[in-house]
């Protein structure tokens, strides 16, 4: 059975910066919980952050992969520097979805850990930017399938489609 990593606010935890949750209610999800499809994180709790923590932003308009590689920092609001704790929450991430054998995620979009969509540009002012998060990069090198909280039906296609694939192979 395909296993699949999800954000913990997806199903209900209030683990979000502003101690919130997002909740996403979808059959699928009910179904997965059911099979013992999902492993659930939130990658800033497993480094070690806090809830509630100030907002964070991948500074310059950058990416997740520019965090990576070192061409850019992940910076609150307030101008801390929270770069190692995202780069260590990708890394406890992609550990717990390789120990699990997940090979798929579900994110919550928009967050500079698990956007896979957008991220914020950088200047806490809204903006949207087309890019990964931290945690989203680092599982798409990977090779994990990443989608975002908006992209449910085509994670249950995929899953239907490669569970098919498997099941019609010798």
């Amino acid at each position: 059975m395909n296993k699949i990593l999800v954000s913990a606010c997806l199903m209900g935890h209030a683990v979000r910066y502003d101690g919130q949750s997002k909740p996403l209610a979808h059959p699928a999800i009910t179904r997965w919980i059911e099979e013992g499809r999902l492993v659930t994180i939130c990658p800033e709790m497993s480094a070690g952050m806090s809830v509630p923590r100030p907002p964070a932003e991948i500074e310059g308009a950058a990416t997740g992969e520019d965090v990576l590689s070192g061409r850019a920092r992940v910076v609150e609001v307030s101008g801390g520097d929270v770069t190692g704790e995202f780069k260590r929450a990708a890394e406890n991430a992609l550990a717990l979805a390789i120990e699990t054998g997940c090979r798929y995620a579900l994110l919550i979009d928009g967050s500079p850990s698990c956007g896979s969509g957008f991220v914020y540009d950088g200047t806490f002012s809204g903006q949207k930017l087309a890019a990964n998060g931290v945690t989203a990069a680092l599982l798409k090198q990977a090779g994990i399938a990443v989608y975002s909280d908006r992209e449910i039906e085509e994670l249950v296609a995929r899953l239907t489609a490669d569970e098919a694939a498997t099941a019609d192979s010798p």
